[in-house]
C-alpha cells in the first residue's frame, strides 16, 4: 500500500493518512494492585492484561482495515517507547499481537530524536516527533541512512505545548508553525498535526510528568493548538488553510462559523457541607492497621480507587514530627484545623502541642499519574508504606475513599445542605443553582478569590482549579447546561471566594514562548 506524502505538485490532491494508535500511556489504575507490577514490559501481569485488551480491541479493528474496505491503512504500535525501552522484548511482543490478532496493515512506530534509535522495531516503519526544524533534519539523515528509501512521516508535530500548574502558559509563534510545517512537506513527508484541535482534561483525567520534579497538568490541554479548546480559530489555522489550500484545484469553501460564547450573570453561592460533616452519610470508613494506597483500597468491586481524593484518619496523644510519603499533596488536620500540607518536597511537618486524644486527619489529592517518562511504575497515590510519629508507624487507621463520582454526589440530600456561615469550615462543598432561559452557549467560569479546588456542573466533573496558574478560566461547553435548571458544586480545599464568575473569553496565563 501507499502512505501519501505531501508535496506542491500542481493538480495533485491531498491524500489522508488514518491511524489506530494503540498506546497504554493512560495506565489503568488497577494494574498497579501488584506491587512487582512492571508498566510496558513482558511482566506477565501486564502482558495479561494487553492480551485481554487486545483480544476485545482488535475484534472491533481488524474489520475495519483498509484491505477489508474500511478506513484504516496503518496502525501504530505503542507511542514513544524509545524513550522508556526498559525491555527489548517488549515492542515485538506488542507487533506479534497485534499481526496474530489480524492486523494486516503498515504498522508504524512513533518517537521523539532522543528515543527514536531505541524505539525502532525490526519491519516496521519508524516516524517520528518534532516541533522544530532542526529536528527534521535529524529524521532526513537517520531515518534515511537506517531504514533506506521509505515513506517518511512526522507523526507529530507538536503546534504548541500543554500547561503544569504553577508554570507558564506555552505558545509557539504561528509563523513558525508555518515555516516548519512547509520544511516537512518540502522534504516530502506526511504529517499529522499534533494538537489540530486542543481540548480539556475534563474531571481528573489529567496527567503529568516528573523529571526534576512532578509537575501536573492543568485543566485545559488548549496546548495552543491550531483550533483552540473550544474549536476557534487561531492565526495558525488561517495561516496553514491558505498554505494546504495551494494543492488545491479548486477553492476551499468558507470555514463554519465559531460557536457563540456567552457570559452569564455572576453566581453566589448559597449552600454548604462541611467535608467533616460529609464523613458522616458517605458510608462506613475503610479500618486498617496501616494506611492503604488508593489502588488498593478495597472498593470498587476490587477495582481500587483510580481518581480523586482519599482521606486518612487516627487518633494521636502527642507532638512531634509527622513523616512520610505522600502521594501527590496532603493537607494534614489536628482534629479541623489545618497546619500544612505534605508532598513530594516537604516529607515532614511538626505536630505543635496537643492535649488529649486527637484526630490526625491528612486529605490526600491524586493531582494526576506520570505518562511518560521512567517514573510510571511508581504511581500508587494516597499514603505509601507508614506514616511516622517521631520515628514510630502510626497505627489504627480509618480510611474514606472520595472518589467524587456521581454515586458519590447522591448522597447529598437536599436536607443535608446549610447556609453558607460567616467563616465556613474547610474543605467544603458550595452549592448553587442558576437558570438559563435561552439555548445554552460554551461559556468560562473564571474563580476569582478562590484557591483550589474541583467544580461539578450538573453532575459532572468539569476539572480543577488552582490560582497558582497558568490557568485562570475554565471551558464549559453548552452542551453541558440545560435550557431552565442548572447547578454547580464546588468543592474548594483552603480558601472559598464570594461569587462564580461567567465570561465568554479564556484566560489561559501568562504566555511563555516555546523556543
Amino acid at each position: 500500500m501507499t502512505m501519501w506524502s505531501l508535496r506542491r505538485r500542481p493538480g495533485r490532491t491531498l491524500g489522508l493518512l488514518l491511524l489506530v494508535i494503540l498506546s497504554f500511556l493512560v495506565i489503568r489504575s488497577w494494574l498497579l494492585q501488584d506491587s512487582g507490577m512492571k508498566l510496558r514490559t513482558t511482566y506477565k501481569g501486564f502482558t495479561e492484561a494487553v492480551d485481554l485488551y487486545f483480544d476485545h480491541l482488535m475484534s472491533r479493528v481488524v474489520p475495519l482495515q483498509y484491505k477489508h474496505g474500511g478506513p484504516i491503512i496503518a496502525v501504530q504500535v505503542e507511542n514513544e517507547y524509545g524513550s522508556y525501552d526498559k525491555d527489548p522484548a517488549y515492542m515485538p511482543y506488542i507487533r506479534k499481537a497485534l499481526e496474530d490478532r489480524g492486523i494486516i496493515e503498515l504498522l508504524l512506530t512513533s518517537d521523539n530524536k532522543d528515543g527514536l534509535k531505541k524505539g525502532m522495531v525490526h519491519g516496521v516503519l519508524a516516524t517520528i516527533n518534532l516541533q522544530t526544524r532542526e529536528e527534521l533534519q535529524l529524521m532526513n539523515t537517520f531515518l534515511v541512512n537506517v531504514q533506506g528509501i521509505q515513506p517518511k512521516m512526522v507523526m507529530e508535530y507538536w503546534t504548541g505545548w500543554f500547561d503544569s500548574w504553577g508554570g507558564p502558559h506555552n505558545i509557539l509563534d504561528s509563523s513558525e508553525v508555518l515555516e516548519t510545517v512547509t520544511a516537512i512537506v518540502d522534504a516530502g513527508s506526511s504529517i499529522n498535526l499534533y494538537m489540530f484541535h486542543g481540548g480539556t482534561n475534563f474531571g481528573f483525567i489529567n496527567g503529568a510528568m516528573h523529571f526534576h520534579e512532578y509537575k501536573s497538568d492543568v485543566t485545559s490541554y488548549d496546548y495552543d493548538a491550531v483550533l483552540t479548546e473550544a474549536g476557534d480559530y487561531t492565526a495558525k489555522y488561517s495561516k496553514l488553510r491558505e498554505f494546504f489550500g495551494s494543492f488545491s484545484d479548486v477553492p476551499l469553501p468558507p470555514p463554519p462559523k465559531p460557536l457563540p460564547k456567552m457570559t452569564y450573570e455572576p453566581l453566589i453561592p448559597v449552600f454548604y457541607l462541611s467535608l467533616w460533616d460529609v464523613l458522616s452519610f458517605i458510608g462506613e470508613p475503610i479500618k486498617s492497621e496501616k494506611p492503604i494506597n488508593m489502588e488498593n483500597l478495597p472498593v470498587n468491586d476490587g477495582n481500587g480507587q483510580a481518581f480523586g481524593y482519599i482521606l486518612y484518619e487516627t487518633i494521636i496523644t502527642s507532638s512531634g514530627t509527622l513523616s512520610g510519603i505522600v502521594r501527590d499533596r496532603g493537607q494534614v488536620f489536628l482534629d479541623t484545623v489545618s497546619i500544612g500540607f505534605m508532598d513530594y518536597k516537604t516529607t515532614k511537618i511538626v505536630i505543635p502541642l496537643i492535649q488529649g486524644y486527637t484526630f490526625l486527619r491528612i486529605l490526600v489529592e491524586n493531582r494526576g499519574r506520570v505518562n511518560y517518562g521512567n517514573n510510571i511504575d511508581d504511581q500508587r497515590k494516597g499514603i505509601i508504606g507508614n506514616l511516622y510519629l517521631n520515628d514510630s508507624p502510626l497505627k489504627k487507621f480509618r480510611i474514606y475513599s472520595l472518589d467524587m463520582k456521581k454515586s458519590f454526589f447522591q448522597r447529598f440530600s437536599i436536607d443535608k445542605w446549610t447556609h453558607i456561615p460567616d467563616v465556613p469550615t474547610l474543605p467544603a462543598f458550595f452549592f448553587c443553582g442558576f437558570v438559563i432561559g435561552s439555548s445554552p452557549s460554551d461559556t468560562f467560569l473564571k474563580l476569582e478569590g478562590w484557591e483550589k479546588g474541583v467544580i461539578f456542573v450538573n453532575g459532572q466533573n468539569l476539572g480543577r482549579y488552582w490560582n497558582i496558574g497558568p490557568q485562570e478560566t475554565l471551558y464549559l461547553p453548552g452542551p453541558w447546561l440545560f435550557r431552565g435548571n442548572n447547578q454547580i458544586i464546588i468543592f474548594e480545599e483552603v480558601m472559598a471566594g464570594s461569587v462564580i464568575q461567567f465570561t465568554d473569553t479564556p484566560y489561559l496565563g501568562r504566555n511563555q514562548y516555546i523556543h
